[in-house]
C-alpha cells in the first residue's frame, strides 16, 4: 500500500516567475512552473479519457496562472492565461507533480522532441 499523501500546509502563487510553491506538512515543498502544471493538467482534455490516450501540449512556454480556486480540502482548481481552466489538480497529484518533477518534465521534453514540436507559443 501506497504512503499517504502528507497535509498540504501552505500554497503561494509568485507571478514575477509563474511559479506556484506547494508546502506539506512532512517539510516537502515544490515549486511548480505554471508551464509545467499546464502541460501536466489532469484534465481529460490533457490526459484523454483511458490509459494512452494523453495529448501533448506544445507552445505553453508563457503560460502564467490567472486564478487558484480552492476544491474543498482536497484541490485546487486552476486557471491559465490560455483559458485552461478544466481538471481538479488534487493535492495528491500536486504532491506527485513535486516528487517527480524531473522525471515527469524530461518525459515532456523528450516527446516534445520526437514529436517536432516546440514548447514556443
Amino acid at each position: 500500500m501506497a504512503a499517504a499523501t502528507p497535509d498540504l500546509s501552505d500554497i503561494v502563487l509568485h507571478q514575477a516567475t509563474r511559479t506556484l510553491e506547494v508546502r506539506f506538512a512532512d517539510g516537502s515543498a515544490f515549486h511548480l512552473p505554471a508551464e509545467y502544471l499546464r502541460v501536466h493538467s489532469p484534465s481529460a482534455e490533457v490526459q484523454g479519457h483511458g490509459p494512452g490516450q494523453a495529448v501533448l501540449v506544445p507552445g505553453k512556454r508563457d503560460v502564467a496562472i490567472t486564478r487558484l480556486d480552492p476544491i474543498g480540502h482536497y484541490a485546487l482548481q486552476i486557471t491559465f492565461s490560455d483559458g485552461h481552466d478544466s481538471g481538479l489538480f488534487s493535492f495528491d497529484y500536486l504532491y506527485r507533480l513535486g516528487r517527480e518533477q524531473d522525471t515527469l518534465w524530461q518525459r515532456y521534453l523528450d516527446r516534445l522532441a520526437e514529436a517536432g514540436q516546440s514548447r514556443q507559443p
